[in-house]
């Protein structure tokens, strides 16, 4: 087990998910984020099933920059109660676990 992980958060809009994307890597919150267009989410919501179409937000980083990562797109992001899952990442090749190791900051700068 390594202490990286993948996060996930979803957006309505590109602008939003490549906002918080951009922000993140330049605060080295993440090492890398890659964003999935074009998935349709089902949620129930105030008593109503709802479906809407959303982008997916993949946030490479480590678990000594989560409180700070969940802080910053809780502030970021227009939903009110965005998705933020953390998911361990068992295990990798060393060499991008290495890299993902030395672009995220685990304490703030």
């Amino acid at each position: 087990m390594t202490d990286k992980i993948v996060v996930l958060t979803t957006c309505s809009s590109p602008e939003d998910g490549e906002r918080i994307a951009r922000r993140l890597v330049e605060s080295r919150l993440a090492a890398c984020v890659n964003i999935l267009p074009s998935m349709r989410s089902f949620y129930r919501w105030e008593g109503r099933v709802q479906a809407d179409a959303e982008l997916l937000l993949l946030i490479k980083s480590s678990r000594a920059a989560f409180d700070r990562l969940r802080s910053e797109i809780e502030q970021l992001h227009p939903y009110q109660v965005p998705e933020i899952i953390a998911l361990p990442i068992v295990d990798g090749s060393r060499n991008y676990l290495g890299w993902l190791d030395a672009e995220v900051l685990a304490t703030a700068p």
